[in-house]
C-alpha cells in the first residue's frame, strides 16, 4: 500500500531496490497474490516478477561485456595499430549500448515517473567517457590532447554489472527464507468430483471444494478434514518439528506436508486468503518497507541524483577554467563524480538488513508485519504480558493428588478418571487426560449423573460408587485434614476437587492452567537485557499473584478490563517508556493496538493477530524475546549500512571532484574512473554481505528453553 507523501504524491515503496515511486504518475506495476506493486525502473520490475530471467539477461551482458572490454584494454595500452581506434569504437560501442541498455532503460523510466534514479548517473557519466572518444576518433585534432577513453566506459560497465550480479547472488541468498515459502504453494490439487478424483490447477479451486491429499502430498490449500485421519507436518510453516496428527473435523494449512494417511478435505480459504499466501505477503512487505530511520537517508536520496550531476559539472568546469587540466581530465572528472556517487549502496541499506532479518524471523515462526515494528522493537524497556494462553497454557492440568487413608495416587486419579469418562467438562478431561498420560487403564462406569455446580456420580462395573466434585456435593462433611489441603491449594490460586467412593473421601486432585515451559525463562530472559515485565490479567488477586510469584514479576494488576490494560500502557509511555503487549485474546486487541509493539501469540484469536505487529505463529512466549533481540540485530545493521553507504560517498565524492590532483597531478585519473566503478559495486556488495551476518542470528537459547 502506498502513502500520501509531499504535493499530494500517493508514494509506494519500489520492493527490489526499496525507492519511493509516484503512483500516479509511474507507469511500472505489477501484481501478486493479488496485490499491486509499483516500480522505479524496467529492471527491478523484471527481477521482481521474473528473476531469472533478469539474471538470465544479466549473465549474457557479462559473457558479451567482459571479452570485449580486455579486447580494448590490451588495443589501449599493448597492441597499438593504425585503425585500432575505429575498433575499439566498434566493440566499445556493443558494450555501451547492448551490454548497458539497462542503464539507457532507467533513465527513460526516470523521465516517464519524473524521478532520477541509480542508473541515471551511471548511464550519463559513461556516456560522456564514450561520447568524448567518438570525437577524438572523429576530429583527431579537434582537442589539444589526445588519447580515447574507451577502456574506462568498457570498463566501469563490467565492473558495474559485474557487481550487480555478485549483489543478485547475495539477495537470492537473503531470500531464502521467502523462496522456500512460495515453493510450498502446490500448483495442483485433486479435486473430487462425486465418484471421479481430477487434477486441477490450484487458482481453479474454489471456497468449498472437496479435495483428496495423498500420503507424502502438500496440502493444497487451508481445509477441513472431513474424512481420514493422518500425521502433517507443519514444520516449515509454524517450525514444529513434531508431526500433528489430524482427524475429522480439524483444520489444516495449505503448504504443510501430509504424512501417513490419506485425506478428503473441503477447501475453507485460497487463493490470497490462505496462511501461506498472508505469511509470504507479511515477509514480503517487511522486507520493503520504510523504517523510521530510513527517512533521512530517502530524504538525502531524493535529492541526491541531480546534486551530483550539478557537483560533477561544476568541478569538471572549475578544474577547466581555474585549474588549467584540459579538456580530457575535466571529462574524465565528470564521469568520476557521477560513477563514484552512485547511491546504490544507500537505496539497498535498509531494504537488505528487513530482507534478511524478516526471512529469518519467519523461518523461526516469528512474523514481522513491517520495518517499524523491528525498529520499535530495538527500543523496547518494558513488556506487559497477559496470563492466559500467553503465559500460561489457556487449560487446566493436574498440578497434584493427595491420597487419603490407604490409597496410592494413581489409585485415586483412576477411581476419578473413570467418573469423568462421559463428561465434558474441562476439568473432566484434564483429568482424564492425566489418566491417559499415566498409561492407567480405564473402564467407562456403569451409569452417571452430573449435578451442575456440584461435581458428577458416577458406578463402575464392580458396583462402587464414586463421587468427584466440590464440597457441597460431599455436603460439607469432610474427615480431618480434607479442608486444609483444599484450602492450601487454593491459596495458590489452583481448583481442588474432592474424589469418593462409596461415601469416603479417598483424596483430593488439584488442577490448575499451568505455566507454559518456557515461560520462566523468557521473563528471566527480559529482565536481564533490561526489559521490565508487567503482568496484567483479568484473572482474579489470588490467582494473578500466584503466578506472578512463581515467575518473579513484581509488576502485577489482576481483575482487569481491556480498558485498564490500555489506560496502564497509556501511563507507561507518559512516563517515557517504550511498551510492547502480548497477549492472543479479543480483549487483548485494544492492548495490542494502543502499545507502541503488538506481540499476538498465533494460537490465539484472529482479531489479537491482526492487532499484532508481530506474530508468534508457534505460540511460544520465549519468541516475543527473540523477536526484541533480532529487531535490536537488525536496527544495529540498518545503521551500519547506512553509515557505510553515506561515508562512501562523503569521502570520495570530493576525491573524485578533484581533491587528488594537487598530490599526485592529473595522472591520477588515468585510473581513478575505474577504481569508482569497481568501489561502487563493491559497496553495495558490503551492505548486502553485512546484511547476510542477519541470517547467522543464534536462537539456539530456545531449544535450551523447552
Amino acid at each position: 500500500m502506498g502513502h500520501e507523501g509531499s504535493r499530494g504524491k500517493i508514494v509506494a515503496t519500489d520492493p527490489v531496490c526499496g525507492m519511493y515511486v509516484d503512483e500516479k504518475a509511474s507507469s511500472l506495476a505489477g501484481e501478486r497474490a493479488g496485490r499491486k506493486y509499483y516500480f522505479c525502473s524496467t529492471t527491478c520490475k523484471l527481477q521482481f516478477e521474473k528473476p531469472e530471467r533478469e539474471m538470465r539477461g544479466l549473465k549474457i551482458s557479462l559473457m558479451i561485456s567482459w571479452p570485449l572490454t580486455i579486447v580494448v584494454i590490451l588495443l589501449t595500452y599493448v597492441m597499438h595499430f593504425g585503425y585500432g581506434d575505429y575498433v575499439m569504437l566498434l566493440l566499445a560501442s556493443v558494450v555501451q549500448f547492448y551490454a548497458g541498455q539497462r542503464f539507457y532503460a532507467g533513465i527513460i523510466d526516470a523521465i516517464k515517473n519524473r524521478s532520477a534514479n541509480m542508473d541515471t548517473l551511471i548511464a550519463i557519466g559513461t556516456s560522456a567517457a564514450w561520447s568524448y572518444s567518438v570525437v577524438l576518433v572523429g576530429f583527431p585534432n579537434i582537442f589539444p590532447a589526445g588519447g580515447v577513453y574507451f577502456d574506462t566506459s568498457t570498463l566501469i560497465i563490467s565492473l558495474i554489472l559485474t557487481g550487480t550480479y555478485m549483489q543478485r547472488l547475495a539477495e537470492a541468498r537473503a531470500s531464502t527464507a521467502v523462496s522456500a515459502l512460495i515453493a510450498l504453494q502446490p500448483k495442483v490439487a485433486h479435486k473430487i468430483s462425486g465418484n471421479s478424483v481430477s487434477d486441477v490447477p490450484i487458482d481453479k479451486i474454489k471456497v468449498g471444494d472437496l479435495l483428496l491429499v495423498k500420503p507424502g502430498e502438500t496440502i493444497p490449500t487451508d481445509s477441513v478434514v472431513v474424512e481420514g485421519s493422518s500425521s502433517v507436518d507443519e514444520s516449515l510453516i509454524t517450525g514444529e518439528s513434531m508431526p500433528v496428527t489430524k482427524r475429522t473435523g480439524d483444520s489444516v494449512t495449505g503448504g504443510t506436508m501430509n504424512s501417513t494417511g490419506s485425506l478428503r478435505i473441503r477447501a475453507i480459504k485460497v487463493g490470497a486468503d490462505t496462511a501461506l499466501s498472508q505469511i509470504i505477503r507479511i515477509v514480503e512487505d517487511a522486507a520493503s518497507s520504510k523504517v523510521p530511520i530510513q527517512k533521512l537517508a530517502d530524504r538525502i536520496s531524493s535529492y541526491f541524483v541531480p546534486a551530483v550531476v550539478l557537483v560533477g559539472i561544476a568541478s569538471s568546469l572549475a578544474w577547466y577554467v581555474f585549474g588549467a587540466v584540459g579538456i580530457t581530465t575535466s571529462v574524465l572528472i565528470f564521469v568520476s563524480v557521477l560513477i563514484i556517487a552512485c547511491p546504490c549502496a544507500l537505496g539497498i541499506a535498509t531494504p537488505a538488513a528487513l530482507l534478511v532479518s524478516s526471512g529469518k524471523a519467519a523461518k523461526e515462526g516469528i512474523l514481522v508485519k513491517s520495518g517499524e515494528s523491528l525498529e520499535v522493537a530495538s527500543k523496547v524497556n518494558v513488556i506487559v504480558l497477559d496470563k492466559t494462553g500467553t503465559l500460561t497454557k489457556g487449560r487446566p492440568d493436574v498440578t497434584n493428588i493427595i491420597p487419603f487413608l490407604h490409597y496410592k495416587e494413581s489409585e485415586v486419579l483412576a477411581f476419578a478418571a473413570t467418573a469423568e469418562m462421559n463428561s465434558e467438562h474441562v476439568l473432566g478431561r484434564a483429568i482424564t487426560k492425566k489418566a491417559e498420560e499415566k498409561k492407567i487403564k480405564l473402564e467407562f462406569p456403569k451409569r452417571f449423573s452430573y449435578r451442575e455446580g456440584y461435581g458428577i456420580t458416577a458406578f463402575d462395573k464392580k458396583g462402587r460408587k464414586i463421587m468427584v466434585g466440590n464440597r457441597e456435593l460431599f455436603r460439607k462433611n469432610l474427615p480431618e485434614g480434607v479442608e486444609e489441603g483444599i484450602s492450601g491449594s487454593e491459596a495458590e490460586g489452583k481448583t481442588t476437587l474432592i474424589v469418593g467412593v462409596d461415601n469416603k473421601v479417598i483424596g483430593l486432585i488439584s488442577l490448575a492452567d499451568t505455566l507454559k515451559e518456557d515461560s520462566k525463562k523468557t521473563i528471566n530472559a527480559f529482565r536481564s537485557s533490561g526489559i521490565e515485565p508487567w503482568l496484567i490479567t483479568g484473572d482474579n488477586k489470588r490467582v494473578a499473584e500466584a503466578i506472578a510469584k512463581e515467575l518473579g514479576i513484581k509488576n502485577v494488576i489482576s481483575q482487569a478490563k481491556p480498558k485498564t490494560k490500555m489506560e496502564k500502557i497509556v501511563q507507561l509511555q507518559k512516563e517515557g517508556k517504550i511498551v510492547a503487549m502480548v497477549g492472543d485474546g479479543v480483549n487483548d486487541a485494544p492492548a495490542l493496538t494502543k502499545a507502541d509493539l503488538g506481540i499476538a501469540i498465533g494460537a490465539g484469536t484472529e482479531v489479537a493477530i491482526q492487532a499484532g505487529g508481530i506474530v508468534l505463529v508457534k505460540n511460544n512466549i520465549y519468541d516475543a524475546f527473540l523477536a526484541i533481540r533480532l529487531g535490536k540485530k537488525t536496527m544495529l545493521k540498518i545503521r551500519q549500512n547506512l553509515v557505510w553507504a553515506f561515508s562512501y560517498n562523503i569521502v570520495l565524492i570530493p576525491v573524485a571532484a578533484g581533491a587528488l590532483i594537487p598530490i599526485f597531478s592529473i595522472s591520477v585519473y588515468n585510473f581513478l574512473p575505474i577504481l569508482a566503478a569497481l568501489a561502487m559495486a563493491l559497496s553495495s556488495v558490503t551492505v548486502i554481505s553485512n546484511s547476510l551476518l542477519l541470517a547467522t542470528f543464534k536462537t539456539k537459547d530456545r531449544e535450551s528453553s523447552k
